[in-house]
């Protein structure tokens, strides 16, 4: 199947662009900090599961969407740290997070189908 058409692509390259849209507003002393964590982990999401298609085998695939899902978890903590840190709304950051779980879900049915799928 093309990446292109997996939802869980479009969803998370979707929340690239959000990453990128609400990082905006952040404060010019976080470039290097917080919003640049932000961006390489959200962009690795999406990047790990195409990177992982092209793979050879199912084993490789599975390793790359392992990475994946440690880069999104990774960015509900840096969400969760944004809103402590007042960066974020309490609006956007439930919105986001509701995202990202949705994301998680999508990410770990693929883990899971493969997994089965492989055997």
């Amino acid at each position: 199947m093309n990446w292109k058409k997996l939802k869980v692509w479009k969803e998370t390259h979707s929340l690239v662009l959000e990453i990128y849209k609400v990082t905006s507003t952040f404060p010019k002393s976080e470039t290097y900090g917080l919003i640049n964590q932000l961006k390489r982990a959200s962009y690795s999401v999406p990047a790990n599961i195409v990177e992982g298609q092209y793979r050879n085998t199912t084993k490789e695939y599975l390793q790359f969407l392992y990475n994946s899902r440690g880069s999104l978890e990774e960015i509900r903590y840096f969400l969760l740290l944004s809103l402590d840190l007042k960066f974020l709304s309490e609006n956007i950051y439930d919105e986001l997070e509701k995202r990202y779980e949705s994301a998680s879900k999508m990410l770990n049915g693929l883990i899971k189908s493969l997994k089965s799928s492989s055997k």
